[in-house]
């Protein structure tokens, strides 16, 4: 675990003291903590499904089409 010092506003510290109310956590370090990772996880890729693993196997087995001229092919 990393500890760290930090310096916040009044506002985000309001925040905090609500949320370390509202899912009954000891202190602001579990409220940063589920602040940081709820909202972390907009930004971390997401782990694919199974189902579509499985399919993305399946695709990589298919033919292939060679295109020599991606624009032209693609009338753009």
């Amino acid at each position: 675990m990393v500890q760290a010092m930090i310096k916040i506003s009044k506002n985000a510290n309001q925040v905090l003291n609500i949320v370390k109310a509202k899912y009954g956590l000891k202190d602001k370090s579990e409220a940063i903590e589920k602040v940081v990772i709820d909202y972390g996880k907009d930004y971390l890729e997401p782990e694919l499904k199974p189902e579509f693993i499985e399919h993305m196997k399946i695709r990589e087995k298919e033919d292939t089409v060679e295109i020599k001229d991606f624009k032209k092919h693609f009338n753009i």
